[in-house]
């Protein structure tokens, strides 16, 4: 039986950011389904960029939220290739944690084809404990106590325990 206070992966995202639509979106988008088995979701750009000729509204990248065993199974090959050794500045203060894989090749069963190229991406890890939800839903939206929030030490410590990583 799990208590409240067990600290468990709500969600693992993996982003890979283009910066501008068309071919390369589209060679983004075919990587991120070979690597996770879902389909991406394109992520939008929110502001104007004159210099770089961005207008909100167009397609800057795709992401892909894994959750449950899938995240799990997703994150134990992530940081597999990571050799299991994250810096400890990838958690932040609400115990999140993100890093980044330089080559998709790098996945077990990945060949890299040169019409694809090299693409890397961004792999963010959300921690949270049992009750969170109660922020964020419609009817009767509530704040967590401090002592239900996951902090930075108690995730590194969850991390260190369940995936058996070191934290330099």
């Amino acid at each position: 039986m799990t208590g409240m206070k067990d600290i468990r992966v709500e969600k693992v995202v993996v982003n890979i950011g283009v910066g501008e639509a068309g071919e390369r979106l589209v060679k983004a988008q075919k990587v991120l389904q070979m690597v996770t088995g879902q389909k991406p979701v394109q992520t939008m750009s929110k502001t104007i960029n004159r210099d770089l000729g961005i207008r909100v509204g167009m397609p800057l990248g795709c992401k892909v939220t894994l959750r449950d065993e899938t995240a799990d199974t997703f994150l134990r090959k992530a940081l597999s290739i990571r050799e299991s050794r994250i810096h400890s500045y990838s958690f932040d203060k609400e115990g999140n944690m993100s890093f980044g894989i330089s080559d998709y090749t790098d996945f077990e069963g990945m060949k890299y084809d040169p019409e694809i190229g090299i693409f890397g991406m961004d792999v963010s890890v959300v921690l949270r404990r049992p009750g969170s939800r109660i922020e964020r839903r419609r009817l009767l939206t509530k704040r967590i106590p401090k002592s239900q929030r996951v902090d930075r030490n108690e995730a590194i410590q969850y991390m260190m325990g369940t995936y058996n990583i070191e934290v330099e």
